[in-house]
């Protein structure tokens, strides 16, 4: 885990890229558009509420739901015919939980009706989505770029919200996920954020008075590390938690998640994970042509 500053100098780089932002038009990805814009950088941007002004008026718009597949496509087909090139996509659209799972609800013959998964739906499978057109999209790119999808300090606790923290750690996941598969082997980056509480659209003013004024941070904190994780070539697989302004990468680092759990687990290192090694085997055998996909979806020895 390894603590750091970042400085407006550390954001210069950012200067003239193209980034597509979803959950543009508040809150961490409002915040981030003016933290780009204000470095040199472009942003297109997508939400379902309009831009306010004045960014409503200089800043390229597409209204898009990210849980419609066709509306993230039409998307960023505009963001790339309006600027020629997508150089970095901000995966952060969200909304507040909705369920806990403990609920009663039943239908009108007394059964359990089955849970309300908007949360789920916006929460990951429209980050889903924006990820795998941001992969389509920057690769195209011969510069590369990057990706930072919003996680959360939810990410890695407890987090009494049932079906917010679940995508929470789901996108933790697919961040972790990706990082072997892209740089080096694509020209494509892949980061996260974990802000603390934050002053965004998803908490009203009364649950942030509630929380005091001393306990959560403005969303141009969080944005100002969304901007490094894009400006600075050498950031790759970082959670990046924030705190009123003091940052921490979680991920790397002896004091890092990933050398913390090999510890815990009696191994020397990530790669010393029976898991992670028996995987990496397979992976090599189905590059090698020794294994493919059955019929029954299971992989199958040729």
């Amino acid at each position: 885990m390894t603590s750091f500053t970042i400085s407006d100098n550390d954001l210069e780089q950012i200067k003239d890229q193209v980034v597509v932002i979803t959950g543009a038009s508040s809150g961490i990805g409002l915040a981030t558009l003016r933290r780009i814009i204000r470095h040199g950088g472009k942003v297109y941007a997508g939400d379902l509420n309009p831009l306010p002004e004045p960014e409503a008026a200089s800043v390229p718009f597409s209204k898009v739901d990210v849980t419609d597949w066709k509306q993230q496509v039409e998307l960023f087909k505009a963001a790339e015919k309006h600027y020629g090139k997508i150089d970095h996509v901000f995966a952060n659209a969200g909304i507040a939980p909705t369920i806990s799972l403990l609920e009663d609800d039943v239908d009108s013959n007394g059964d359990l009706l089955p849970p309300n998964l908007k949360t789920i739906d916006v929460n990951l499978h429209g980050c889903l989505y924006t990820v795998k057109l941001g992969i389509h999209h920057i690769r195209k790119n011969p510069t590369g770029g990057s990706i930072v999808i919003t996680a959360s300090g939810s990410s890695f606790t407890r987090f009494p919200a049932t079906d917010y923290t679940t995508t929470k750690h789901a996108v933790l996941g697919l961040m972790r996920s990706l990082t072997g598969h892209l740089h080096p082997n694509l020209p494509i980056r892949i980061n996260a954020i974990a802000p603390s509480w934050t002053d965004t659209g998803i908490l009203s003013p009364a649950v942030l008075a509630a929380i005091g004024e001393g306990n959560y941070q403005s969303a141009d904190v969080p944005a100002r590390s969304v901007t490094l994780l894009m400006a600075d070539k050498q950031r790759h697989g970082e959670l990046v938690y924030s705190e009123r302004g003091h940052f921490k990468d979680l991920e790397n680092g002896e004091n890092g998640y990933h050398h913390l759990t090999a510890k815990m687990l009696g191994v020397e290192g990530e790669e010393g994970l029976s898991e992670l090694q028996a995987m990496r085997k397979l992976v090599k055998m189905r590059e090698a042509g020794r294994v493919k996909q059955g019929e029954d979806g299971k992989p199958q020895l040729v």
